[in-house]
Order: structure tokens, then sequence, then C-alpha cells
């Protein structure tokens, strides 16, 4: 039985993600997307999976240089999770003129006020659908402090403790 793409992006909706913005860099300008498909897939290296669609410019960008970061988002950071997602039109380097970013040892847009940013080079990726699957090692983490940004239900949330 086949699933229809509106039931599937319906039920995925309900699974809450943290709200990450996926940063690059090509030979002429920086890249970025949010994404809460993040997933850790190893300790041992330490690994992280990131889902890119093929179409960005941010999935080229990784693709030529075999690195990219993660930032995740503390709360509140809706505005700054709206532009990486393309609201407003911005594109490429439009997109950095929001938020306080740094660049890591290898030149790579970071976050100062991430939650936690995660500096990857790829180890492998597999094309899935319309997606790429980038499976990261960990070379460097920052930690900063604060609360996550949540997504589900197409609402931005806050996490509190029960």
């Amino acid at each position: 039985m086949a699933v229809d793409p509106q039931t599937f992006r319906t039920a995925m909706g309900r699974f809450p993600g943290a709200v990450t913005i996926i940063t690059a860099r090509s030979a002429t300008e920086r890249r970025g997307i949010t994404a809460t498909a993040v997933c850790s897939v190893s300790a041992e290296p330490p690994s992280l999976l990131v889902c890119v669609n093929r179409k960005t410019g941010t999935c080229a960008s990784i693709d030529e240089s075999g690195v990219f970061n993660i930032n995740l988002l503390q709360d509140p950071s809706s505005e700054l999770a709206m532009r990486f997602a393309g609201a407003g039109g911005a594109t490429g380097e439009e997109k950095f003129a929001v938020g306080d970013w740094d660049e890591d040892a290898r030149g790579l847009p970071i976050l100062k006020d991430a939650l936690v940013a995660f500096c990857c080079e790829v180890r492998e990726r597999v094309d899935a659908g319309s997606h790429a699957i980038f499976i990261g090692q960990i070379v460097d983490i920052r930690l900063g402090d604060g609360v996550p940004l949540l997504y589900e239900r197409s609402r931005f949330h806050r996490l509190t403790p029960i």
C-alpha cells in the first residue's frame, strides 16, 4: 500500500524536531539552510547525519568542500530559522545578514550563540529521494548555553521541563 506524500508530511509534522542551521562554504560564498533532519549516528567515532535537499546550494557546497557545520538554535531564534528556510526570499550570502556569525578553523560559518555547534567532515553520502544524507564525523564541538528551539506542526515551540 502506497502512502501519499501529503499524509507523510502531515505525519512527520507531528515529530518534534530540534531546529538547526546547516552551514557550508563554496569557493565564492557561505551557504546555509534550516533543518530538523539531524541525528546522531555513533559515539565512536563521534558522528551525525544531516538530510539536505539535493537542489540546494548548501548541498552543492557540502559536496564540493566535504565539510559542514550544524548549529543548534536556541530559543528565541525563530526569525533566523525562517530566514534560512527561505522566508523573505534571501538566498546564499544574503541569509547571513541576520545573526551573529563567526568562522571555524576551516572558514565555515558558525553561529556564535548556537546552543551547540558541531563541525563535521563528510565520511559518507547516500542519496535518498530528493535528499542527500551526509554522515559527518565530528571534528570539533562548541557548547553554548540556553534552551533549544523546537518545531512541530508547522510551529516553533519552547522546551519546558515536566
